[in-house]
């Protein structure tokens, strides 16, 4: 009766083994018991596998989560790599394409924009009007072509003021499309970065949910492995002393 409560056949090799030797399939980890099942669909959770047996299927658990946490790391290290790569995101040299398309009367907008804006034209356009007044109002060196109320005068700074402002207004259409090339650029930027990014959540969700739990249950296989590789060196070290000492008796 005390052999019965003390030992138990292995559903591997139908040998009997000390209950300390092994386990019971309900006490395994499920993916360990659905190994061991692949290989005995007859086996129950009440079945017994000895340590030397069950250490097949823990080396094979271990090697599967191994294999699948590099398989889904490279997936994803690929899409991310493929991403970065990916050349569907059109990225134009602004600068370079509008001086490539620049027209002879755009290239005359843009002088007369960039000069009519500056602290240069104000100061020559001030000199003109007050040496206009001045030499009208005074008839210096006996000149008198524009009398007060210098009604040529006016109608030249209408003129220059009609012209002026077509020009500077081609010159705004140019920085419009600028501005939209600029806008363009910006969207894919943000674009290729939100894909990156989500590929990247990808990953490191996949470290946190996956991985991590993997890199846990691996190391508790581990430390059950060496528990029965130390069991049965311990095991082997007694059957050598045994035979040892046969002999020094002999």
């Amino acid at each position: 009766m005390q052999e019965t409560e003390n030992y138990e056949i292995c559903i591997v090799d139908n040998a009997k083994h000390p209950l300390d030797e092994g386990r019971l399939l309900r006490e395994l980890e499920p993916a360990t018991r659905n190994l061991i099942k692949a290989d005995y669909p007859t086996a129950k959770v009440t079945d017994f596998i000895c340590d030397h047996h069950l250490l097949k299927y823990q080396l094979l658990r271990v090697d599967s989560l191994i294999n699948t946490d590099m398989k889904q790391s490279k997936k994803i290290s690929r899409r991310l790599t493929k991403a970065m790569q990916s050349d569907d995101y059109d990225i134009i040299d602004v600068n370079d394409t509008l001086n490539k398309s620049l027209t002879v009367g755009q290239r005359v907008s843009d002088a007369v924009a960039r000069f009519g804006g500056s602290w240069g034209f104000i100061g020559i356009f001030t000199f003109v009007l007050v040496a206009w007044m001045v030499i009208n109002g005074m008839q210096l060196f006996g000149v008198k072509f524009d009398p007060f109320p210098f009604i040529l005068l006016n109608l030249a700074l209408s003129c220059i003021a009609a012209i002026q402002a077509p020009i500077i207004m081609m010159s705004q259409n140019r920085a419009a499309d600028r501005d939209r090339m600029n806008s363009e650029n910006d969207y894919h930027v943000n674009l290729k970065s939100e894909h990156e990014l989500r590929i990247l959540h990808s990953k490191l969700d996949n470290l946190t949910q996956n991985q991590l739990p993997h890199t846990l249950e691996i190391q508790k296989l581990e430390i059950e492995i060496l528990g029965q590789i130390r069991n049965e060196l311990d095991d082997i070290q007694r059957v050598q002393k045994s035979e040892d000492e046969v002999d020094k008796n002999q």
